[in-house]
Order: structure tokens, then C-alpha cells, then sequence
């Protein structure tokens, strides 16, 4: 990577004459109309939640930081073939699951954040999520103003459709919520293949494809060392070991252009607001209305997921509350990888 007119430069790995000219294929590239009401969702079989009433038991009678809790200290054997089965729907399935549910009525928030901590080194390594090497994040609305350096996760504003840290170098495989409380209204998780609209892209503005797997600009947030750039380039679309990749949010793009002092190219401008909108169209997502000790996890490269705006009860202890962590298994779990 290099630093030119204070951007950090992250290029792409993908030839022009490697740039997909048909149609993405496989499960991954569904569209709402395509999936099942079951696809993606695992229920916790009677064996698994015993299994994991044991877990909860032996953590009740040996305290210890979550941050030190590792599966191989433990029994868990329904719960690596619950992972396993994971893994298969997230790498060659339809790259989303929505594990259904921890008892959340048996057990107290801590409790159920251990256990969700446990499940998820079942699937990969969870690594820092800021600067500041932060790896539990809690997602609720902290009463904060939006702004450059605010994540709209700590709002209860309504955010686009995504990928987690895409105005970072390493970001995540894949991103998991457990559910400890929802909102009084709204607050409603949507996911989409950037595959399929990768497709409908091709087969509606092909003209437009070639500059999405070129350079676009992204505000960092703040998320870097204080004499790092704060705005970093790399392409919206890659391919990577084979698979279409995205990294993308439309907000870090506009401002990354603004604190850069650039203009976005008009052909850029055109096809980031045509992938946008072909994203906003029904037909294309699924919604999802997160309830109590749901677990989503989805993958972070090649579906992009949102939420709606939402509205919290007075109580502290009602308001909506997701515990989120990023998994990532190559580099370093650092930030920055």
C-alpha cells in the first residue's frame, strides 16, 4: 500500500480481464424471491441446548473474563457440529444464518454473551473491532450526534446497506449479532447478495460495471493512528481466491471524497448510484425482526446488511441492545490485521 496526497492506496487484486462478464452463479447469489423462509436459519436442537445449559453451569461455578474463555476449555461437542453446519451455509451456501435461539429467559445477559462468545471461536477468531482494540461492541443508541468519527451503530438512526469496516484494510469475514433486547419499534436487520445485484447490474448498465472494481475514496472515521491518513482507496468490487467481493458504504464514500478535496467522476457517481439503487428495491433483500437471543452471522465480503431506524423504550434496561463481534481468520487480530 501506498500514501499519495495523504490516501492510503489499497489497489485491487482483480485484472480488467478477469472482471466477471456473465452472470455470478451458486446459492450465494440469491434474491429474496429465491430463498426459502427456512434458508439460513438453524434451530438449537434439545441435545445442542442442553449442551449448552452445561456450558452456562460451569461458568456459573468457575468465573473467569470472556475475553479468556476459549471452546477447548469445555465440552461441546452438539456445538461444533452446530458451527460446523455454519461454516458449510456461510462459505457454499447462501452466506447467512440466523442460529434461533439461546434461552435468553434462563439465563442473564453476561451469560448469554459467554455462550455467544464460545459459539463464535466455533466458527473463527473474533478480532478487534476500533482502533483502540475493542473486541466486544455493544450496538445500541448512546444518544450521540452522527458525525465524522461517530458509527452509525451508536445511533438509532437508519443505516444503508453495507459492509462492516469497509474504510479499513483488514476487515472482517464475517459479522455476528446476539440479540439481548429489541427496540420498541423498528430497528428491522435486512441482508442482501451483493452477488445478485452484481448480476442484475451486468444485465441492466453493463457499461457501468468495470469502474466498480476501480478505486473509490472512504473517510476512515477517525479509526487509525493520529498521524495515519484519513482516507483510504480502494475498489468497491474485487475478486478474491475466485469469489466476487464487495466492500461498500455509500456515506464513507461521499464524505471520504469531501475530506479528500477530490469530486467523484461523474461514471463513478453513476454506478455507485446505480448499485445503490438496485439494492434499495424490494425484490432483492430479505428482512429479518431480530428477536431475544437470536444469533445472526453474515458474511462480511459478499452480502451487505442494514437496519431501519428505530425507537427505544424509556427504560435503560428495555432499549434495544445487540452484542456484535467481527471474526477474521488471517492477519493479526489486530484492527489493522
Amino acid at each position: 500500500m501506498l500514501v499519495q496526497n495523504g490516501v492510503l492506496e489499497q489497489d485491487s487484486s482483480t485484472p480488467r480481464a478477469e472482471i466477471p462478464q456473465n452472470p455470478v452463479p451458486g446459492q450465494i447469489a440469491w434474491t429474496n424471491a429465491m430463498l426459502d423462509p427456512s434458508d439460513g436459519i438453524l434451530t438449537l436442537d434439545a441435545e445442542t441446548l442442553e449442551e449448552i445449559r452445561g456450558l452456562v453451569h460451569e461458568l456459573r461455578e468457575n468465573p473467569l473474563p470472556i475475553e479468556f474463555l476459549d471452546p477447548a476449555m469445555f465440552e461441546l461437542r452438539q456445538c461444533v457440529t452446530l458451527m460446523e453446519h455454519c461454516r458449510t451455509i456461510l462459505e457454499d451456501g447462501v452466506g447467512f444464518v440466523i442460529i434461533d435461539r439461546l434461552p435468553m429467559e434462563d439465563y442473564t445477559r453476561d451469560e448469554a454473551t459467554k455462550v455467544y462468545w464460545t459459539l463464535m471461536q466455533l466458527l473463527s477468531r473474533p478480532v478487534a473491532q476500533s482502533w483502540d482494540g475493542k473486541l466486544i461492541y455493544d450496538v445500541k443508541d448512546s444518544g450521540v450526534k452522527p458525525g465524522n468519527g461517530v458509527r452509525p451503530d451508536v445511533t438509532s438512526l437508519e443505516q444503508n446497506f453495507h459492509t462492516d469496516n469497509s474504510y479499513n484494510v483488514c476487515p472482517p469475514d464475517y459479522v455476528s449479532l446476539l440479540c439481548l433486547q429489541k427496540a420498541k419499534e423498528g430497528g428491522v436487520s435486512s441482508i442482501i447478495s451483493f452477488q445478485a445485484v452484481f448480476n442484475e447490474m451486468l444485465k441492466r448498465h453493463p457499461e457501468l460495471v468495470e469502474r466498480l472494481f476501480e478505486p473509490y475514496l472512504f473517510n476512515r472515521q477517525m479509526e487509525h493512528s493520529p498521524k495515519a491518513p484519513q482516507v483510504l482507496s480502494h475498489p468497491l468490487l474485487d475478486i478474491v481466491d475466485g469469489k466476487l467481493v464487495c466492500r461498500l458504504s455509500y456515506r464513507h464514500i461521499v464524505n471520504g471524497y469531501s475530506m479528500a478535496g477530490v469530486e467523484l467522476d461523474e461514471i463513478g457517481r453513476e454506478a455507485l448510484d446505480t448499485f445503490e439503487a438496485i439494492m434499495k428495491e424490494p425484490g432483492f433483500f430479505r428482512e429479518f425482526y431480530f428477536e431475544p437471543g437470536q444469533i445472526q452471522i453474515v458474511d462480511n465480503k459478499r452480502l451487505g446488511h442494514r437496519r431501519t431506524g428505530f425507537t427505544d423504550y424509556p427504560e435503560a434496561e428495555r432499549r434495544r441492545h445487540l452484542v456484535r463481534l467481527w471474526l477474521r481468520s488471517d492477519g493479526r487480530r489486530f484492527y489493522n490485521g
